[in-house]
Protein backbone atom coordinates (compact mmCIF):
# COMPACT_ATOMS: atom_id res chain seq x y z
CA UNK A 1 0.00 0.00 0.00
CA UNK A 2 2.83 2.40 0.86
CA UNK A 3 4.57 1.63 -2.42
CA UNK A 4 1.52 2.84 -4.36
CA UNK A 5 1.25 6.17 -2.50
CA UNK A 6 2.01 9.27 -4.53
CA UNK A 7 4.51 10.53 -1.97
CA UNK A 8 6.31 7.21 -1.49
CA UNK A 9 9.51 8.13 -3.31
CA UNK A 10 9.82 11.51 -1.63
CA UNK A 11 9.29 9.84 1.76
CA UNK A 12 12.02 7.29 1.04
CA UNK A 13 14.37 10.04 -0.07
CA UNK A 14 13.58 12.07 3.06
CA UNK A 15 14.26 9.07 5.30
CA UNK A 16 17.57 8.42 3.58
CA UNK A 17 18.61 12.05 4.00
CA UNK A 18 17.35 12.27 7.59
CA UNK A 19 19.05 9.06 8.77
CA UNK A 20 22.18 9.28 6.63
CA UNK A 21 21.67 5.62 5.70
CA UNK A 22 23.71 4.43 2.75
CA UNK A 23 21.16 3.35 0.12
CA UNK A 24 23.69 0.93 -1.34
CA UNK A 25 23.28 -1.13 1.84
CA UNK A 26 19.48 -1.22 1.68
CA UNK A 27 17.12 -3.49 -0.19
CA UNK A 28 13.40 -3.19 -0.77
CA UNK A 29 11.57 -6.50 -0.81
CA UNK A 30 8.45 -6.39 -2.92
CA UNK A 31 5.93 -9.22 -3.14
CA UNK A 32 4.55 -10.59 -6.36
CA UNK A 33 1.05 -9.42 -5.45
CA UNK A 34 2.28 -5.84 -5.84
CA UNK A 35 2.67 -6.28 -9.58
CA UNK A 36 -0.80 -7.67 -10.17
CA UNK A 37 -1.82 -4.47 -11.92
CA UNK A 38 -0.45 -1.23 -13.39
CA UNK A 39 2.93 -2.66 -14.34
CA UNK A 40 4.10 0.63 -15.86
CA UNK A 41 3.64 2.48 -12.56
CA UNK A 42 5.36 -0.34 -10.63
CA UNK A 43 8.34 -0.36 -13.01
CA UNK A 44 8.66 3.44 -12.80
CA UNK A 45 8.62 3.31 -8.99
CA UNK A 46 11.20 0.52 -8.96
CA UNK A 47 13.48 2.38 -11.37
CA UNK A 48 13.25 5.50 -9.20
CA UNK A 49 14.22 3.49 -6.12
CA UNK A 50 17.18 2.02 -7.94
CA UNK A 51 18.20 5.52 -9.06
CA UNK A 52 18.39 6.40 -5.35
CA UNK A 53 20.88 3.54 -4.95
CA UNK A 54 18.55 0.96 -3.41
CA UNK A 55 18.38 -2.62 -4.62
CA UNK A 56 15.13 -4.47 -5.17
CA UNK A 57 14.17 -8.03 -4.40
CA UNK A 58 11.07 -9.90 -5.56
CA UNK A 59 9.97 -11.72 -2.42
CA UNK A 60 8.12 -15.05 -2.26
CA UNK A 61 8.77 -15.69 -5.95
CA UNK A 62 6.67 -18.45 -7.44
CA UNK A 63 3.66 -18.11 -5.16
CA UNK A 64 1.98 -14.95 -6.41
CA UNK A 65 0.91 -13.17 -9.52
CA UNK A 66 4.12 -12.54 -11.43
CA UNK A 67 4.10 -13.88 -14.93
CA UNK A 68 7.36 -14.51 -16.70
CA UNK A 69 6.51 -11.65 -19.05
CA UNK A 70 6.36 -9.26 -16.09
CA UNK A 71 9.57 -10.67 -14.73
CA UNK A 72 11.46 -9.54 -17.82
CA UNK A 73 10.16 -5.96 -17.39
CA UNK A 74 11.00 -5.51 -13.71
CA UNK A 75 14.26 -3.82 -12.72
CA UNK A 76 15.22 -6.42 -10.11
CA UNK A 77 18.43 -7.31 -8.34
CA UNK A 78 17.31 -10.58 -6.79
CA UNK A 79 14.64 -13.24 -6.52
CA UNK A 80 13.68 -14.84 -3.23
CA UNK A 81 12.48 -18.44 -3.42
CA UNK A 82 9.45 -18.83 -1.19
CA UNK A 83 9.82 -21.11 1.82
CA UNK A 84 6.99 -23.30 0.51
CA UNK A 85 9.36 -24.64 -2.15
CA UNK A 86 12.22 -25.04 0.32
CA UNK A 87 9.94 -27.06 2.61
CA UNK A 88 9.12 -29.38 -0.31
CA UNK A 89 12.62 -30.38 -1.40
CA UNK A 90 12.07 -34.14 -1.29
CA UNK A 91 13.76 -35.95 -4.14
CA UNK A 92 11.67 -35.90 -7.31
CA UNK A 93 9.11 -33.56 -5.78
CA UNK A 94 7.55 -30.66 -7.61
CA UNK A 95 9.09 -28.38 -5.00
CA UNK A 96 12.56 -29.52 -6.01
CA UNK A 97 11.80 -29.09 -9.71
CA UNK A 98 10.38 -25.60 -9.21
CA UNK A 99 13.27 -24.59 -6.96
CA UNK A 100 15.80 -25.69 -9.58
CA UNK A 101 13.84 -23.80 -12.23
CA UNK A 102 13.73 -20.59 -10.19
CA UNK A 103 17.46 -20.79 -9.46
CA UNK A 104 18.23 -21.35 -13.13
CA UNK A 105 15.89 -18.57 -14.22
CA UNK A 106 17.36 -16.09 -11.76
CA UNK A 107 20.93 -16.90 -12.67
CA UNK A 108 20.17 -16.63 -16.40
CA UNK A 109 18.77 -13.14 -15.74
CA UNK A 110 21.87 -12.17 -13.72
CA UNK A 111 19.85 -11.95 -10.50
CA UNK A 112 20.95 -13.08 -7.08
CA UNK A 113 18.71 -15.90 -5.87
CA UNK A 114 17.97 -16.27 -2.16
CA UNK A 115 16.28 -19.31 -0.63
CA UNK A 116 13.97 -18.37 2.23
CA UNK A 117 13.03 -20.54 5.16
CA UNK A 118 16.13 -22.72 5.26
CA UNK A 119 15.84 -24.59 8.55
CA UNK A 120 17.90 -27.76 8.18
CA UNK A 121 21.39 -28.72 7.04
CA UNK A 122 19.78 -31.08 4.51
CA UNK A 123 17.84 -28.22 2.89
CA UNK A 124 20.99 -26.07 2.89
CA UNK A 125 23.07 -28.78 1.19
CA UNK A 126 20.35 -29.57 -1.37
CA UNK A 127 19.99 -25.90 -2.28
CA UNK A 128 23.76 -25.51 -2.62
CA UNK A 129 23.84 -28.55 -4.91
CA UNK A 130 21.17 -26.87 -7.05
CA UNK A 131 23.36 -23.80 -7.43
CA UNK A 132 21.73 -21.48 -4.91
CA UNK A 133 24.27 -19.16 -3.31
CA UNK A 134 22.28 -17.12 -0.78
CA UNK A 135 20.16 -18.35 2.10
CA UNK A 136 17.91 -17.06 4.82
CA UNK A 137 16.26 -18.94 7.64
CA UNK A 138 16.38 -20.30 11.18
CA UNK A 139 19.41 -22.46 10.33
CA UNK A 140 21.44 -19.25 10.22
CA UNK A 141 19.68 -17.27 12.92
CA UNK A 142 16.27 -16.41 14.23
CA UNK A 143 14.81 -12.94 13.69
CA UNK A 144 15.55 -10.62 16.55
CA UNK A 145 14.47 -7.21 17.65
CA UNK A 146 16.83 -5.04 19.56
CA UNK A 147 15.20 -3.57 22.72
CA UNK A 148 15.97 0.00 21.69
CA UNK A 149 14.23 -0.35 18.32
CA UNK A 150 10.82 0.34 19.82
Amino acid sequence: MQFRRGDFLSRVQHILEHTGANPNHLRFELTESLIADDIDFIVAQMEALRALGLSISLDDFGTGYASLAYLTQLPLDELKIDRAFVNDLDKHSKGELLTKTIISLGRSMNLAVIAEGVETQEQFKRLQAMGCEYFQGYLFGKPRIEPDEF
